[in-house]
C-alpha cells in the first residue's frame, strides 16, 4: 500500500508539472514572435511526450499487478529462492540456474502467458531489466488476447 501511495503522489506530481507546463507553452505558442512560437513548439512536444511515457508505464503496471494477482491465486508466482548480497545483488550462478528453467518452460509453451510472465522475472532477477519488460509487455500482450480474443 505505501508503494501505491507514492506512485500516486509522484503521478499527481507530475500531472501537475505537465498542465503547467502545457500552459506555459500554450502561451509562447500565442505570441507573435517566431523565437516564442518556437519555444511553444518544443515545449509542447515535450508535454505531449511526457503524457505518453507516464501513460504508457502507468498501464504496463496496472498489467504486471493484474498478472501477478492472477498468477498469485493459481499459486503460479515463481518462488524467489536466489540468495542475495548485503547489497541486495542475486547469486550469480543461482540466477543463472532459475533463469535457465524459466527459458525453458517458456519454450515448451511459447503461446502461455504464464510461462512469459515467469520468464521476465527470472531476467529482472538476472539484471536484465531491458529484456525483463520486453517480456512482461509480452505476457502483458498475450493474456489480454487470451481475455478478450483479440
Amino acid at each position: 500500500m505505501k508503494t501505491k501511495f507514492w506512485t500516486g503522489l509522484v503521478i499527481v506530481l507530475l500531472a501537475i508539472m505537465l498542465v503547467g507546463a502545457g500552459a506555459s507553452a500554450w502561451r509562447f505558442l500565442r505570441v507573435d514572435d517566431l523565437y516564442a512560437q518556437l519555444i511553444g513548439g518544443g515545449a509542447m512536444l515535450l508535454v505531449i511526450l511526457g503524457v505518453w511515457v507516464l501513460g504508457r508505464e502507468l498501464f504496463f503496471g496496472i498489467g504486471v499487478e493484474r498478472l501477478g494477482r492472477t498468477l498469485e491465486a493459481e499459486g503460479g508466482l515463481p518462488a524467489d529462492t536466489v540468495e542475495r548480497s548485503a547489497g541486495g545483488r542475486a547469486n550469480r550462478a543461482q540466477a543463472d540456474e532459475q533463469f535457465k528453467l524459466y527459458a525453458a518452460e517458456a519454450e515448451a509453451a511459447p503461446e502461455n502467458w504464464r510461462s512469459w510472465f515467469r520468464l521476465s522475472i527470472a531476467y529482472d532477477i538476472a539484471g536484465d531489466r531491458t529484456r525483463a519488460r520486453k517480456n512482461m509487455r509480452r505476457a502483458i500482450a498475450m493474456e489480454k488476447t487470451s481475455r478478450t480474443g483479440r
